[in-house]
């Protein structure tokens, strides 16, 4: 192998090419995301593609945070599962990964967090706090309605006796699952993403992303948005309201979501990341996904061993959970994207 070159203005076109053609790429790893990350937060980003003998051999997109007020620093990458280095060998993760934290040193950055679903370098601290929750998908949709638990079938058939209907599209359902999404973070104490977040996702992946939403007559009270890249299918972002639980809407979605995939042919469905023990983990394994682990990792520009932890265990945050689920709807709807653009 030549010297490694890292080039900060590949094209899209050759970006997106090695990312289709490489087996630990991310459906967040497209070129595309850094439009998606500027026009929704403001970010600046840092794509960094490395190369040898004019062929690309890795890469690795950078969001940067750069708030007057709060700490610098670079994530790869942000509000989203997936991210890290993509490379052929560990010459080239480590070339990658040095250029990084120039990066991150030259706007003043405290830290470089990575996420990736293995550790590619001891030397760095690290957390193994969240597991992605991933179901292998059956042929088609009949073979995937027969391998559900018996009680899952039920709180489907339940769903659709209590008249509940599903529509799935793009931008023109971000409203309907803006509401739901909305009330459902107030309601777990979490500042809520700005809509432009998903306006822009369903808008800048109209062949990629498809939005759910259950409807009681005309209100939605569940709804979510999946991402497909390969042969797997994810759902990033799932709410449903409370006080419809008795009528089961969100396993009627759930089951939609499924259905879907598997009517594309996909061999997988990522029910995303969680915290092993959780509410959420356990409904994930109802459906018979299982966890894989991930990693995070960090370059400390202070050299210590104190991560950052911004998670609801944290003392610090959980009092500022409990505050928020005391507010309006429509304050969380107005506060919650200054707040959480900051938060990756």
């Amino acid at each position: 192998m030549g010297s490694i070159n890292v080039n900060l203005a590949l094209s899209a076109r050759r970006w997106d090419e090695f990312v289709n053609s490489h087996p630990a790429a991310s459906c967040y790893h497209l070129a595309s995301w850094a439009t998606v990350f500027n026009k929704a937060f403001g970010h600046d980003t840092r794509y960094l593609a490395a190369e040898t003998d004019g062929e690309i051999v890795g890469i690795l997109p950078l969001v940067v945070f750069k708030s007057r007020f709060l700490r610098r620093f670079s994530v790869s990458l942000p509000f989203v599962n997936y991210g890290g280095v993509v490379a052929d060998t560990p010459e080239v993760e480590r070339t990658l990964v040095d250029a990084a934290i120039d990066e991150t040193r030259a706007m003043g950055g405290e830290y470089l967090e990575l996420r990736h679903t293995r550790q590619l370098f001891p030397s760095f601290p690290s957390k193994q706090h969240k597991v992605a929750m991933i179901l292998p998908l059956a042929e088609n949709q009949e073979k995937q309605w027969s391998a559900l638990d018996r009680k899952i079938r039920n709180q489907v058939r339940k769903a659709e006796k209590s008249e509940l209907r599903v529509t799935q599209g793009g931008v023109e359902l971000v409203e309907p699952f803006y509401d739901v999404f909305a009330h459902n973070m107030r309601d777990l104490g979490t500042p809520v993403y700005p809509r432009q977040w998903f306006q822009q996702i369903l808008a800048t992946f109209p062949d990629n992303a498809r939005a759910f939403c259950v409807w009681h007559g005309d209100q939605p009270i569940a709804a979510s948005y999946v991402f497909w890249h390969g042969d797997t299918m994810e759902v990033p972002s799932a709410s449903a309201l409370r006080s419809f639980n008795p009528m089961c809407p969100n396993t009627l979605l759930y089951w939609e979501m499924l259905k879907f995939a598997a009517g594309r042919g996909l061999r997988n469905f990522d029910f995303g990341r969680s915290t092993p023990g959780a509410g959420t983990y356990d409904f994930k394994r109802q459906w018979g996904a299982q966890p894989h682990g991930l990693t995070w990792e960090y370059w400390l520009a202070s050299g210590d061993d104190e991560l950052p932890d911004l998670s609801p265990q944290n003392p610090r945050v959980q009092w500022a959970i409990e505050l928020w689920r005391h507010l309006p709807v429509p304050v969380t709807r107005a506060v919650g994207p200054l707040v959480v653009r900051n938060i990756p």
